[in-house]
């Protein structure tokens, strides 16, 4: 069962926001750090246990976006720490892409075991996930020896060159950076909002685009490298494809020779219920990039590749602290918790969230095509037209936080729900009323009686 005794269930907002420490503290913040950071509310965190926030001021807020889906466990899991304490006192450092220590080694055989495929696999350690896709990128080159990449519109895979150059969901995430890496072409996602089993209307299917204009217009389908994927968008809007997507992706890299890699840094580690988001479509990658939820929030990421694409020779890639020790003991702890439950607890409280979601939809216009799978889901805020309404998202992710709730904006107008996957039904409920007062003040509907869950005592 989860362990929830000693979290504290409630938000409990106490002050004006930002409260007057976390004022000064934003202040000097902004004095000293870089202003490309994307801060989304004055949040000043102190403390977290569980789906449990506390800032520098006293309030406690209701997690639901995890540290972007990387608290997988929550905030300070127990055994996580033990085991982050347990590592610590025996060795910090090594790195292990000169050296050999057993965390790493054990971690690398775990996640051949528990990535899709029941072939022969080989593992490279990094620090985070835009990491883990440039060697997946290089790794692709140098084992195709062909150029060229396809990604998709609204792909985030990462800020640095190769990432970025990946990425599409953003003009600012590219703008001023040029030129990028070369050879990298995009494609329309196959966006599928509802989780419906046709396309939206007039989106192009994505697999006779690349087929019969791409390939036969741009770049020969012998000289494409790889195609680079996430099973479930997330910047990009938390966007479910059609359930023949994948597949029909995966047997047109087999055609021609191209590399299928599956960005599984938002969607894996159990969020969407499967250890990695692609096993619900049974599609089996030849790379798989993996971070964020995979360490409980140490830095850690990964590539997990057939074993014989991973013949480049000693010195072509490394990396000083990927894989470092702590982080590995951390992500061994991590699995054993998804295996035992959470990624149980994704399935039921993800299910229970969507069917709230759906009624919720019904009863606020504002509300448009709710989706996702596990503890990955979207949902988009329109206006009475029933176009994007990204100020109206922008303003209900505000309201949110001023009541004790967390929460993230992606696509368009899109909200992001991304909790630890140790939430309870009581935690989502919470989290529904919230929204619903949020959204009953933006549409002019009266208060309800009871008021605030945010001002409730624990």
């Amino acid at each position: 069962m989860l362990d929830v005794k000693r979290e504290v269930r409630v938000p409990s907002i106490q002050t004006e926001l930002p409260g007057p420490k976390a004022r000064r503290m934003v202040e000097r913040d902004e004095r000293v750090t870089s202003p490309s950071y994307t801060r989304v509310y004055p949040l000043v965190v102190a403390r977290g246990e569980g789906v449990m926030i506390e800032d520098v001021d006293g309030n406690r807020f209701l997690d639901f976006n995890a540290g972007i889906a990387v608290c997988s466990t929550g905030h300070c899991h127990p055994r996580v720490v033990e085991a982050i304490n347990r590592q610590a006192a025996n060795l910090l450092h090594m790195s292990g892409t000169d050296f050999y220590y057993p965390a790493e080694l054990e971690l690398a055989e775990k996640l051949t075991q528990i990535t899709p495929g029941k072939f022969a696999k080989r593992v490279f350690f990094t620090n985070s996930g835009t990491e883990a896709v440039e060697a997946a990128f290089k790794l692709a080159r140098y084992h195709s020896k062909r150029q060229n990449m396809i990604a998709f519109y609204g792909a985030f895979h990462g800020r640095t060159m190769g990432a970025v150059s990946l990425t599409a969901s953003k003009v600012t995430h590219r703008r001023g950076f040029g030129p990028l890496v070369p050879g990298v072409i995009h494609v329309p996602y196959a966006d599928c909002r509802g989780g419906n089993h046709k396309p939206s209307a007039g989106s192009p299917n994505t697999i006779d685009l690349i087929e019969k204009t791409l390939f036969r217009k741009e770049v020969a389908p012998d000289e494409v490298a790889a195609i680079f994927v996430e099973p479930i968008q997330g910047e990009g809007g938390y966007l479910v494809p059609p359930p023949e997507f994948h597949r029909e992706l995966r047997a047109l890299c087999d055609r021609h020779g191209i590399l299928l890699v599956v960005d599984e840094i938002q969607s894996g580690m159990g969020r969407t219920g499967k250890m990695c988001a692609i096993e619900h479509w049974g599609v089996e990658p030849d790379i798989v990039c993996l971070a964020k939820g995979i360490a409980s929030g140490l830095p850690l990421g990964a590539i997990v590749a057939r074993a014989e694409l991973m013949d480049w020779p000693p010195g072509a890639h490394a990396s000083t602290f990927g894989g470092n020790p702590v982080a590995c003991a951390a992500a061994l702890e991590t699995i054993a918790l998804l295996e035992e439950e959470l990624m149980e607890n994704a399935t039921r409280q993800g299910n229970f969230l969507l069917a709230e979601l759906a009624k919720l939809k019904r009863t606020h216009p504002m509300i448009a095509e709710v989706r996702g799978k596990g503890l990955m889901i979207g949902f988009d805020i329109v206006a009475a037209d029933g176009s994007p309404a990204p100020e109206e998202a922008e303003r209900l992710v505000q309201m949110c936080f001023h009541k004790g709730l967390l929460l993230l904006r992606c696509g368009e107008s899109g909200i992001r729900i991304c909790p630890p996957l140790v939430v309870t039904q009581e935690h989502c409920e919470t989290a529904l009323s919230i929204m619903t007062e949020c959204l009953d003040e933006m549409s002019g509907k009266p208060a309800r009686a009871g008021g605030s869950v945010a001002g409730a005592k624990p």
